[in-house]
């Protein structure tokens, strides 16, 4: 048995997502682990070199990690043949434009999602790596959640028997950054800047309903800007221009039905920042993040409305929590194991350039309906 090195480009790490997921609860926590492991028995080492625009914090970073590597010329990084990987987790609008310098480098792409603002750049990075034969990956970190792995072993076990309808509410309240600071960036909250949650979060809803509820073929979506002022890093007023809150209606292969809210300006009442409610025909079930609560045919109790009278039955207790019968790691760490082996010994790996292409077709067909007020069919993608 022996390690290999697996030279690492790591863009846009100084970011809450490429920092806390990517780096540190995935990188850092494989490095310490010892590695990927091979099906030969092999390990695999990454190591990462850190690329950012503010040469303080990127050092910074390096050293809290004890990274030995840290640059701000990335195009130095990408001339460098010992590094066989580039990932990016900066801003969606700057990352069609860095995929394809990373892809004619010659440099296998993994990236966070969206891909591209516009379908059109999406689909041409996903024709690219194509072309060039490198090996390519988005983060579909959704389905790794425990609760929502749960969900897909319901869906095989025959749990739901007939699926009839997926109802998904997602959201919590991002203070305005005047008299506290908010969670996410301002370019969030900008639409010149790429920002918005339809974009950002109907790529999610893509590959969650496809492979976990059946193919979305139309969709219907109604969008709101309903914060219009709010203030960035620096205590600095600035329009919001971007929806911040969406309503969205799902047609799926198979006749089911799902319905999707998603707000950043909603206070949290339920189970989790994110619950999907799954009715079939033989049981239903209410998944977060972690957790998933069941009730079967046989343990369905019988309402009665009567408005006249207070209610007394406590409907939750008629549900029953699923067991944790198997240890989840992070997902964003297991699905990078995946696309290492990917690249390392070819395993198979499903979640592509493609699969993150969908997610943007998705979010402008969304955007289009709330723009023409109409159902907007989702057409294959032919490359």
């Amino acid at each position: 048995m022996t390690t290999k090195r697996l030279g690492l480009i790591m863009n846009g790490v100084t970011g809450r997502m490429g920092l806390n997921q990517h780096l540190i609860r995935s990188i850092v926590a494989i490095r310490d682990q010892g590695g990927v492991r091979l099906k030969n028995g092999d390990r695999v080492m990454p190591d990462p070199i850190l690329v950012g625009r503010d040469a303080g914090k990127v050092e910074a970073l390096a050293r809290r990690f004890a990274i030995t590597r840290w640059t701000t010329d990335l195009d130095q990084a990408l001339a460098d043949k010992d590094d066989s990987v580039f990932f990016d987790a900066a801003t969606t609008q700057a990352r069609p434009s860095l995929l394809t310098k990373a892809i004619n480098a010659g440099k296998h792409v993994y990236c966070e999602k969206p891909i591209a603002t516009t379908f059109e750049d999406a689909l041409a990075v996903v024709k690219l790596a194509n072309a060039r034969g490198v090996k390519h990956g988005t983060v579909q970190d959704k389905l790794f959640l425990p609760g929502l792995k749960k969900l897909a072993f319901l869906r095989d076990s025959g749990f739901f028997g007939r699926m009839l309808s997926v109802r998904g509410e997602f959201g919590y309240w991002v203070f305005e950054g005047d008299w506290q600071e908010a969670q996410r960036p301002s370019w969030n909250y900008r639409k010149e800047d790429g920002g918005g949650i339809i974009l950002d979060m109907v790529c999610h809803w893509r590959y969650v309903l496809d492979n976990l509820f059946g193919e979305v073929e139309s969709v219907t979506c109604l969008g709101t800007t309903d914060i219009p002022e709010r203030w960035d890093e620096q205590g600095k007023k600035y329009q919001g221009t971007a929806d911040d809150s969406a309503y969205a209606t799902f047609r799926l292969k198979g006749d089911v039905i799902a319905h999707i809210n998603m707000s950043w300006v909603t206070r949290v009442y339920r189970d989790d920042l994110v619950t999907f409610q799954v009715d079939g025909t033989l049981g239903s079930a209410v998944a977060g993040l972690t957790d998933c609560m069941i009730q079967a045919r046989q343990a369905t109790p019988r309402p009665l409305w009567n408005p006249d009278e207070e209610r007394l039955h406590d409907f939750y207790a008629d549900w029953q929590k699923l067991p944790d019968n198997a240890i989840y790691d992070n997902g964003f760490k297991e699905q990078w194991e995946l696309f290492i082996r990917h690249v390392c010994e070819d395993a198979p790996y499903k979640y592509t350039l493609l699969e993150g292409a969908k997610g943007v077709q998705l979010a402008e067909c969304a955007l289009k309906s709330w723009r023409e007020r109409r159902w907007i069919d989702v057409e294959p993608i032919r490359l």
